[in-house]
This record gives structure tokens, C-alpha cells and sequence, in this order.
């Protein structure tokens, strides 16, 4: 058998004369930027130290521990108990569970999500793979957006968040199960299958069942994790920054504080295991705005709208998010008027 040996380099070239830096040279990695952090707050120790003595920043520091304090157990737990349904709870269970008619396989599929714990980052890889597993992309869409919205834990958070408000579990429970089965049956009757793309295989499926398990937690936890952070900043920036009087001016007009704190859950993004401690903190809106903070959260944020583009495709999501938008103001303003 010939065998042909690849040209070696030459001098010629002068390809290696100079050979390209190595990019991992000039590359901050962890422990460096650690180090260089740490060492930039030890030389500014006491400007820090006078400015965390402001009245303000202890102001701040407070509500800021708080609601980290009070959200992560349910944020812990939520991700593990998401963990251990997308990784050892096959897909063709929900398959052979959900009723072969459509149109009742949506309110079934929404209902689900009462006794299935999992943040909305687990929804979209698990209703990606219902979809691959046959699924009608209506069930499938209900339960998206039913499962991060009432599940147990969620429930129990809002509970612990809300404990002189027991209606809005029940208010959260209501709107968001109705945003979710309206879409599903609307996605039965104007979607289009040229707009959904088949879901391609989670990362995690061929792996084992610990591999894929550990996996899904460090995923969650930091994705989840970081996005509560950026949540308690916003909180404790609001209270303790924004001046009292806009808090006000926004909270007193009905309309402009469901719109504004709809807008917040969107860009805030937080986990829906730690969003009732966020919403709790807002004392300055009514119950009905921060209702709807509950409800839109966990069916559409900047990053829910990154991950269906990604699961499902540009032209679904553009259309989908604006309409889920849309649908879950309008039913938590309307269940708010009725039940709060």
C-alpha cells in the first residue's frame, strides 16, 4: 500500500518562521481575573468601605440579600427536581400520556405543568423534544409555557413571597394556564408548520444518566443563578436608587404599571422559581402589576425568546413571543380585575 507522506513545511513559505501567537497566551483566564480583582478591591478598601456606608448602599445591600436569600432554596431545588425530569423522564412518556384528539391534548399538556417541576429553562429543550417524539406542536407549546408558571415549587415560592395575599398563587395559577392552553389551541387553528422547525437533539441525550444530570444542573444553576443576580440588583436598584416619587408616578396609573412591569419581567428575564420574591419587593405597584409581572415572566423573556430561536426557529419565535406577550398581559389584567 503506497503510502503519501504530507509535504513537510519549508523554509520557503515562511510559515514557520513566524509561527501565529498562541491565542491562549494572551487569554485572561479565571484565577488571573480573580487575582486582579482581588487585588483592586484591597487597594480600594477604604473608598469602598465609605461607599458601602452610604445610607443608600446599605439600603441597597438589603433588599439585595434578601431577595437572594429568600429565592435560592426554591431556585436549588427547582433546578435539580427540572434536572432529574428532563433527564430520567423519557419523552414518549408525555407522548403516550397526552389524549390522541389535538384539541384536548392541549389542556391536558397545559395541566401538566402543575405536577411537573421545571424552570423555563428545561421547558424549551423538553417541548422540543415532544415535538421530536410526534407530539402535536400545540400540546407541546402549552406545555412551554404552563410548566416555569405553575408548578409547585413556583407556587409555593409565590405562597411564601405573597403570605398576606393568598390569591395571587391562585390569580398566577389561573392567568397563566389560560395564556397557555389560548396559545396552544390558537397554534392549533393559525399555526403553521413551515414556521416550526423540528427541534434538533438536546446536547445532553446519549450521555448517561448521571453525566447528563450533572450537566443539566451546572447549566441551570448558572444560567438561572446569573439571571437571579441581575434580578435582586434590578429590585434593590429600584428601591433604594430611583427616586420614590417616579416609583409612584409610574405605580399610581393602572395602565403604565402593568405595561412597565411587563416590560421589566422581559428584559429582567429572572428564573421563575425566584420572580415572586422580586415581585413581592415592588410594594409601590398593585397586586394586578405585579401579577402580571408572574405571568409574563416565565412565558417570555429575552432570554426565553434566545433559546426558542434557537430550539424552534427566527421565524416561530417572532411570531410566537410577540402574541404570547400580547395574550398574557391582557388575561392577568383581566384576572387581576376579577380576583384581586
Amino acid at each position: 500500500m503506497a503510502v503519501t507522506k504530507a509535504p513537510p513545511r519549508t523554509r520557503d513559505t515562511g510559515e514557520d518562521r513566524h509561527p501565529a501567537p498562541d491565542p491562549q497566551a494572551r487569554r485572561l483566564n479565571s484565577p488571573l481575573t480573580l487575582t486582579l480583582l482581588m487585588l483592586l478591591v484591597v487597594l480600594c478598601q477604604g473608598p469602598i468601605r465609605e461607599a458601602l456606608g452610604a445610607p443608600v448602599m446599605q439600603s441597597w445591600m438589603t433588599v439585595f440579600v434578601a431577595v437572594l436569600v429568600q429565592a435560592l432554596p426554591f431556585l436549588v431545588l427547582g433546578v435539580l427536581l427540572s434536572a432529574a425530569i428532563a433527564v430520567f423522564v423519557p419523552p414518549s412518556f408525555f407522548a403516550r400520556a397526552l389524549p390522541k384528539n389535538p384539541t384536548l391534548a392541549v389542556p391536558v399538556a397545559g395541566v401538566a405543568g402543575v405536577v411537573l417541576p421545571g424552570c423555563e429553562c428545561a421547558s424549551v429543550p423538553v417541548a422540543g423534544a415532544l415535538v421530536r417524539r410526534g407530539v402535536t406542536p400545540a400540546a407541546a407549546l402549552a406545555f412551554l409555557l404552563s410548566a416555569p408558571a405553575i408548578n409547585p415549587i413556583v407556587l409555593t415560592a409565590t405562597a411564601v413571597a405573597f403570605p398576606r395575599n393568598p390569591e395571587m398563587v391562585v390569580g398566577r395559577l389561573v392567568a397563566s394556564l389560560l395564556v397557555a392552553c389560548v396559545m396552544g389551541w390558537l397554534w392549533l387553528r393559525l399555526g403553521r408548520t413551515d414556521l416550526l422547525k423540528t427541534p434538533a437533539r438536546h446536547a445532553y441525550e446519549g450521555q448517561g444518566k448521571g453525566a447528563a444530570f450533572w450537566g443539566s444542573v451546572r447549566h441551570d444553576v448558572m444560567h438561572a443563578g446569573g439571571f437571579l443576580v441581575v434580578g435582586a440588583m434590578a429590585a434593590a436598584t429600584l428601591k433604594a436608587v430611583v427616586p420614590q416619587t417616579w416609583l409612584r408616578t409610574a405605580a399610581e396609573n393602572p395602565v403604565i404599571a402593568v405595561l412597565a412591569l411587563a416590560a421589566l419581567a422581559v428584559v429582567l428575564s429572572i428564573c421563575s422559581e425566584a420572580d415572586a420574591f422580586v415581585a413581592a419587593s415592588l410594594t409601590q405597584f398593585s397586586l394586578t402589576a405585579r401579577l402580571t409581572f408572574l405571568v409574563v415572566g416565565p412565558m417570555i423573556d429575552l432570554k426565553l425568546f434566545a433559546m426558542q430561536t434557537g430550539t424552534f426557529g427566527r421565524a416561530f419565535a417572532l411570531r410566537f413571543a410577540p402574541a404570547t406577550l400580547a395574550l398574557a398581559i391582557v388575561v392577568s389584567v383581566l384576572t387581576g380585575l376579577v380576583m384581586l
